[in-house]
């Protein structure tokens, strides 16, 4: 895959569980915890929340994500939008997340599109770099081996 999009990160994964299986662990705040990070996501559009991560202070990012669902269709479609919460956040992070689930055979292919990246913001693209290969690795893996024990 490569990043000639300067403005987002794709994401193309199949994961051998059925698309409720997969959604559940999209959806529900305890498994959410448990392969993104903790927050009290509820599914509703509108819904607010905050989540918490390591500080970046290469990318500028703070740690702390202030959330919002922007839409949803059940066992096919989330978006979330995500914000640096700090108020004088050097990130600019205002970015949207796109997780769309397919069915597949046996299982469920997963696109995910982390969009809003200004492409002339080097703070911006260096996340794009550091959320890219962290997506495609550590989150993916971790989703997975939840499905996996679920």
């Amino acid at each position: 895959m490569t990043d000639d999009d300067l403005t987002a990160v794709r994401v193309d994964q199949f994961l051998a569980h059925p698309p409720a299986k997969v959604w559940r662990a999209l959806t529900e705040p305890e498994l959410i915890a448990q392969w993104l990070m903790p927050g009290d996501f509820r599914l509703a559009v509108g819904h607010r929340y905050t989540m918490h991560a390591p500080a970046l202070p290469a990318t500028g990012f703070s740690g702390t994500i202030s959330a919002e669902v922007l839409a949803f269709k059940p066992e096919e479609m989330l978006r979330i939008g995500w914000r640096d919460a700090a108020p004088d956040a050097a990130s600019g992070a205002d970015w949207t997340i796109t997780w769309t689930l397919q069915a597949e055979g046996h299982g469920t292919r997963l696109f995910l599109v982390h969009e809003g990246f200004d492409p002339d913001h080097p703070l911006q693209q260096q996340a794009r770099k550091i959320m890219a290969v962290g997506w495609r690795t550590r989150t993916m893996s971790r989703l997975i081996a939840l499905l996996d024990h679920l």
